[in-house]
Protein backbone atom coordinates (compact mmCIF):
# COMPACT_ATOMS: atom_id res chain seq x y z
CA UNK A 1 0.00 0.00 0.00
CA UNK A 2 0.91 3.69 -0.79
CA UNK A 3 0.06 6.38 1.31
CA UNK A 4 0.66 9.52 1.96
CA UNK A 5 0.33 11.75 5.61
CA UNK A 6 -3.60 13.03 6.23
CA UNK A 7 -5.24 13.92 9.67
CA UNK A 8 -6.19 10.74 10.35
CA UNK A 9 -2.51 8.75 9.66
CA UNK A 10 0.23 9.64 12.12
CA UNK A 11 -1.12 12.72 12.90
CA UNK A 12 0.73 13.51 15.85
CA UNK A 13 3.86 13.56 13.87
CA UNK A 14 2.11 16.13 11.76
CA UNK A 15 1.69 18.70 14.98
CA UNK A 16 5.35 17.47 16.03
CA UNK A 17 6.60 18.77 12.49
CA UNK A 18 4.56 22.10 12.61
CA UNK A 19 6.14 22.69 15.89
CA UNK A 20 10.00 21.94 14.54
CA UNK A 21 8.70 24.58 11.69
CA UNK A 22 8.31 27.54 13.75
CA UNK A 23 11.11 26.75 16.27
CA UNK A 24 13.67 25.99 13.89
CA UNK A 25 14.13 22.10 14.24
CA UNK A 26 13.38 20.66 10.91
CA UNK A 27 17.34 19.78 10.54
CA UNK A 28 17.35 18.65 14.30
CA UNK A 29 18.94 15.21 13.74
CA UNK A 30 17.59 12.92 16.39
CA UNK A 31 13.88 15.07 15.66
CA UNK A 32 14.46 13.92 11.92
CA UNK A 33 15.18 10.41 12.87
CA UNK A 34 12.32 10.06 15.51
CA UNK A 35 9.62 11.01 12.71
CA UNK A 36 11.02 9.05 10.24
CA UNK A 37 11.19 5.86 12.11
CA UNK A 38 7.96 5.90 14.54
CA UNK A 39 5.87 5.64 11.06
CA UNK A 40 7.70 2.75 9.78
CA UNK A 41 7.79 1.04 13.85
CA UNK A 42 4.12 1.54 13.85
CA UNK A 43 3.58 -0.09 10.81
CA UNK A 44 4.52 -3.14 12.44
CA UNK A 45 7.55 -3.48 9.92
CA UNK A 46 9.98 -6.69 10.32
CA UNK A 47 12.36 -5.09 8.14
CA UNK A 48 13.24 -1.51 6.45
CA UNK A 49 15.27 0.15 3.56
CA UNK A 50 16.14 3.66 4.09
CA UNK A 51 17.45 5.41 0.63
CA UNK A 52 19.17 8.21 2.24
CA UNK A 53 19.91 11.08 -0.37
CA UNK A 54 22.80 13.57 -0.57
CA UNK A 55 23.58 16.26 -2.79
CA UNK A 56 22.42 19.62 -3.89
CA UNK A 57 19.19 18.60 -4.79
CA UNK A 58 18.91 16.64 -1.33
CA UNK A 59 17.97 17.77 2.23
CA UNK A 60 20.98 16.43 3.55
CA UNK A 61 23.66 18.52 1.24
CA UNK A 62 26.86 16.12 1.75
CA UNK A 63 27.89 12.73 2.40
CA UNK A 64 29.01 12.96 5.86
CA UNK A 65 25.61 14.73 7.54
CA UNK A 66 23.76 11.52 5.49
CA UNK A 67 26.10 9.25 6.72
CA UNK A 68 25.43 10.81 10.06
CA UNK A 69 21.40 10.81 9.45
CA UNK A 70 21.36 6.72 8.40
CA UNK A 71 23.32 5.43 11.35
CA UNK A 72 21.47 7.40 13.66
CA UNK A 73 17.60 5.99 11.56
CA UNK A 74 19.68 2.05 11.36
CA UNK A 75 20.27 2.31 15.15
CA UNK A 76 16.83 3.62 15.83
CA UNK A 77 15.01 1.32 14.00
CA UNK A 78 17.16 -1.95 14.87
CA UNK A 79 16.65 -1.22 18.52
CA UNK A 80 12.93 -1.31 17.72
CA UNK A 81 13.61 -4.86 16.70
CA UNK A 82 12.93 -3.67 13.22
CA UNK A 83 15.87 -5.28 10.91
CA UNK A 84 16.86 -2.39 8.83
CA UNK A 85 19.78 -0.87 6.29
CA UNK A 86 20.23 2.60 4.69
CA UNK A 87 21.48 3.26 1.38
CA UNK A 88 23.51 6.34 0.81
CA UNK A 89 22.14 7.87 -2.62
CA UNK A 90 23.64 10.84 -4.99
CA UNK A 91 21.22 13.27 -5.74
CA UNK A 92 23.25 15.89 -7.91
CA UNK A 93 21.31 15.39 -10.95
CA UNK A 94 18.12 14.32 -11.97
CA UNK A 95 17.14 10.76 -10.92
CA UNK A 96 15.89 9.37 -14.42
CA UNK A 97 14.76 11.73 -17.28
CA UNK A 98 11.47 13.47 -15.67
CA UNK A 99 10.83 16.11 -13.23
CA UNK A 100 6.59 16.50 -12.62
CA UNK A 101 4.21 14.22 -11.43
CA UNK A 102 2.37 12.86 -14.82
CA UNK A 103 5.81 12.37 -16.38
CA UNK A 104 7.58 10.29 -13.48
CA UNK A 105 4.03 8.13 -12.97
CA UNK A 106 4.69 7.22 -17.29
CA UNK A 107 8.39 6.81 -16.04
CA UNK A 108 8.08 4.86 -13.45
CA UNK A 109 5.42 2.62 -15.29
CA UNK A 110 8.41 2.31 -18.06
CA UNK A 111 10.19 0.70 -15.04
CA UNK A 112 7.87 -1.61 -13.96
CA UNK A 113 8.00 -3.05 -17.79
CA UNK A 114 11.50 -3.51 -16.96
CA UNK A 115 12.65 -0.24 -18.98
CA UNK A 116 13.08 2.95 -18.26
CA UNK A 117 16.14 4.93 -17.30
CA UNK A 118 18.69 2.74 -16.28
CA UNK A 119 19.78 4.84 -13.37
CA UNK A 120 16.10 4.26 -11.89
CA UNK A 121 15.99 0.99 -12.58
CA UNK A 122 19.35 0.06 -11.14
CA UNK A 123 18.38 2.18 -7.67
CA UNK A 124 15.07 -0.20 -7.64
CA UNK A 125 16.48 -3.24 -8.12
CA UNK A 126 19.55 -2.26 -5.00
CA UNK A 127 16.93 -0.70 -2.71
CA UNK A 128 14.45 -3.48 -3.19
CA UNK A 129 17.26 -6.26 -2.75
CA UNK A 130 18.75 -5.24 0.27
CA UNK A 131 14.87 -5.17 1.60
CA UNK A 132 14.62 -8.99 0.32
CA UNK A 133 18.10 -9.63 1.77
CA UNK A 134 16.80 -8.53 4.96
CA UNK A 135 13.83 -10.47 5.46
CA UNK A 136 15.44 -13.53 4.33
CA UNK A 137 14.38 -14.81 1.32
CA UNK A 138 17.84 -14.02 -0.97
CA UNK A 139 20.74 -14.74 0.87
CA UNK A 140 22.27 -11.40 -0.47
CA UNK A 141 21.44 -8.47 -1.39
CA UNK A 142 23.00 -8.65 -5.37
CA UNK A 143 21.19 -11.73 -5.27
CA UNK A 144 17.81 -10.24 -4.03
CA UNK A 145 18.62 -6.79 -6.69
CA UNK A 146 18.85 -10.17 -9.62
CA UNK A 147 15.28 -11.03 -8.67
CA UNK A 148 14.05 -7.89 -8.19
CA UNK A 149 15.62 -7.43 -11.86
CA UNK A 150 13.46 -10.53 -13.20
CA UNK A 151 10.43 -9.29 -11.88
CA UNK A 152 10.69 -6.54 -13.05
CA UNK A 153 11.40 -8.05 -17.20
CA UNK A 154 8.30 -10.60 -16.46
CA UNK A 155 5.75 -7.69 -15.47
CA UNK A 156 4.73 -9.10 -12.40
CA UNK A 157 5.84 -5.81 -10.62
CA UNK A 158 3.61 -4.37 -13.12
CA UNK A 159 0.86 -6.52 -12.57
CA UNK A 160 1.10 -6.06 -8.58
CA UNK A 161 1.33 -2.43 -9.22
CA UNK A 162 -1.53 -2.52 -11.52
CA UNK A 163 -3.99 -4.74 -7.76
CA UNK A 164 -2.70 -2.10 -6.03
CA UNK A 165 -4.43 0.95 -8.02
CA UNK A 166 -7.94 -1.42 -8.19
CA UNK A 167 -7.04 -2.06 -4.37
CA UNK A 168 -7.11 1.95 -3.68
CA UNK A 169 -10.36 2.43 -5.58
CA UNK A 170 -8.76 2.91 -9.40
CA UNK A 171 -11.24 1.12 -11.74
CA UNK A 172 -9.82 -2.24 -13.32
CA UNK A 173 -9.96 -0.80 -16.67
CA UNK A 174 -8.57 2.57 -15.82
CA UNK A 175 -5.69 0.45 -14.31
CA UNK A 176 -5.16 -2.00 -17.08
CA UNK A 177 -5.03 0.56 -19.62
CA UNK A 178 -2.33 2.20 -17.14
CA UNK A 179 -0.04 -1.02 -16.87
CA UNK A 180 -0.23 -2.04 -20.45
CA UNK A 181 2.67 -2.12 -22.57
CA UNK A 182 1.68 -0.65 -25.45
CA UNK A 183 -1.18 1.81 -23.98
CA UNK A 184 -0.56 5.80 -24.22
CA UNK A 185 -1.16 6.22 -20.62
CA UNK A 186 -1.36 9.94 -21.33
CA UNK A 187 -5.27 9.22 -23.04
CA UNK A 188 -5.60 8.69 -19.18
CA UNK A 189 -3.26 10.94 -17.19
CA UNK A 190 -2.94 14.76 -17.87
CA UNK A 191 -0.86 16.02 -20.11
CA UNK A 192 0.23 19.59 -20.71
CA UNK A 193 -1.24 21.88 -23.14
CA UNK A 194 2.56 23.27 -24.96
CA UNK A 195 5.85 20.93 -25.19
CA UNK A 196 8.87 23.59 -25.77
CA UNK A 197 12.07 22.53 -26.19
CA UNK A 198 15.56 23.47 -25.42
CA UNK A 199 18.71 23.44 -27.07
CA UNK A 200 22.52 23.00 -25.78
CA UNK A 201 24.65 26.38 -26.13
CA UNK A 202 27.57 24.35 -27.03
CA UNK A 203 28.72 21.12 -28.04
CA UNK A 204 30.78 18.62 -25.97
CA UNK A 205 30.06 16.26 -22.87
CA UNK A 206 26.99 17.50 -20.36
CA UNK A 207 29.63 17.40 -16.75
CA UNK A 208 26.51 18.11 -14.16
CA UNK A 209 22.27 19.17 -14.56
CA UNK A 210 21.68 21.18 -11.42
CA UNK A 211 18.37 18.94 -10.31
CA UNK A 212 17.78 21.56 -7.98
CA UNK A 213 17.13 23.95 -10.08
CA UNK A 214 15.24 22.20 -12.45
CA UNK A 215 13.15 21.26 -9.32
CA UNK A 216 12.48 24.49 -8.76
CA UNK A 217 11.56 25.78 -12.08
CA UNK A 218 9.10 22.88 -12.26
CA UNK A 219 7.31 23.82 -9.23
CA UNK A 220 7.32 27.16 -10.24
CA UNK A 221 5.45 25.76 -13.57
CA UNK A 222 2.80 24.31 -11.38
CA UNK A 223 4.20 21.25 -10.90
CA UNK A 224 5.00 21.82 -6.90
CA UNK A 225 3.75 23.72 -4.00
CA UNK A 226 5.15 26.37 -1.67
CA UNK A 227 2.63 25.67 0.75
CA UNK A 228 0.08 23.43 2.19
CA UNK A 229 -3.20 23.94 0.05
CA UNK A 230 -2.09 25.63 -3.13
CA UNK A 231 -3.07 23.87 -6.68
CA UNK A 232 -0.79 21.46 -7.98
CA UNK A 233 -0.71 21.24 -11.64
CA UNK A 234 -0.13 17.45 -12.54
CA UNK A 235 0.40 17.91 -16.52
CA UNK A 236 3.52 19.73 -16.54
CA UNK A 237 6.66 19.03 -15.76
CA UNK A 238 10.37 18.67 -17.37
CA UNK A 239 12.08 15.65 -19.61
CA UNK A 240 15.14 15.27 -20.74
CA UNK A 241 16.14 14.35 -23.61
CA UNK A 242 20.05 14.06 -22.74
CA UNK A 243 21.52 12.94 -19.42
CA UNK A 244 24.75 13.39 -17.46
CA UNK A 245 27.51 11.75 -19.37
CA UNK A 246 25.44 12.66 -22.81
CA UNK A 247 27.70 13.81 -26.01
CA UNK A 248 26.19 16.20 -27.22
CA UNK A 249 26.77 19.12 -30.45
CA UNK A 250 25.41 22.46 -30.45
CA UNK A 251 21.40 23.29 -31.23
CA UNK A 252 20.53 20.12 -30.02
CA UNK A 253 17.79 19.55 -27.73
CA UNK A 254 18.41 18.26 -24.16
CA UNK A 255 15.44 19.24 -22.44
CA UNK A 256 12.05 19.59 -23.23
CA UNK A 257 9.52 21.78 -20.76
CA UNK A 258 5.76 20.66 -20.60
CA UNK A 259 3.51 23.92 -19.69
CA UNK A 260 0.33 25.25 -20.34
CA UNK A 261 1.18 28.44 -21.85
CA UNK A 262 2.07 31.82 -20.78
CA UNK A 263 3.40 30.11 -17.42
CA UNK A 264 7.30 30.08 -19.37
CA UNK A 265 9.28 33.06 -18.46
CA UNK A 266 12.57 33.96 -19.69
CA UNK A 267 14.07 33.69 -16.43
CA UNK A 268 12.92 30.48 -16.24
CA UNK A 269 14.84 29.61 -19.82
CA UNK A 270 18.01 31.34 -18.62
CA UNK A 271 17.86 29.35 -15.06
CA UNK A 272 17.50 25.92 -17.15
CA UNK A 273 20.10 26.50 -19.39
CA UNK A 274 22.32 27.89 -16.61
CA UNK A 275 21.81 24.54 -14.70
CA UNK A 276 23.49 22.53 -17.47
CA UNK A 277 26.93 22.38 -17.41
CA UNK A 278 29.01 21.30 -20.50
CA UNK A 279 32.62 21.11 -20.84
CA UNK A 280 35.14 18.73 -23.35
CA UNK A 281 35.83 15.88 -20.29
CA UNK A 282 34.16 12.69 -20.47
CA UNK A 283 31.92 11.42 -17.58
CA UNK A 284 32.01 8.21 -16.01
CA UNK A 285 28.47 7.79 -14.63
CA UNK A 286 28.38 4.99 -11.69
CA UNK A 287 26.07 3.97 -9.31
CA UNK A 288 24.04 5.86 -7.33
CA UNK A 289 24.35 4.45 -4.68
CA UNK A 290 27.57 5.17 -2.76
CA UNK A 291 27.46 3.52 0.79
CA UNK A 292 25.23 0.85 2.73
CA UNK A 293 24.98 1.26 6.23
CA UNK A 294 23.36 -1.23 8.54
CA UNK A 295 24.56 -2.56 11.89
Amino acid sequence: CIVGQTADIVPADKIMYAIRDITSTVASLPLITASIVSKKAAEGLSALVLDVKYGRAAFMQTLDKARDLAHSMVSASEGLGVKTVALLTRMDDPIGVTIGNSLEVWESLLCLQGGGPEDLRELVCQLGGHLLARVGTAATASEGADRIAEKLRKGEALQKFCDMMVAQGVERQTAETLCRPDSDVFSILPRAAHVEELCCQTSGVIQSINALELARVSAELGAGRSKAGEDVDHAVGLQLVKTVGSKVTEGEVWVKVHHQGDCVSANHITRLQSSLLIGADSVEVGSRVTEVVSL
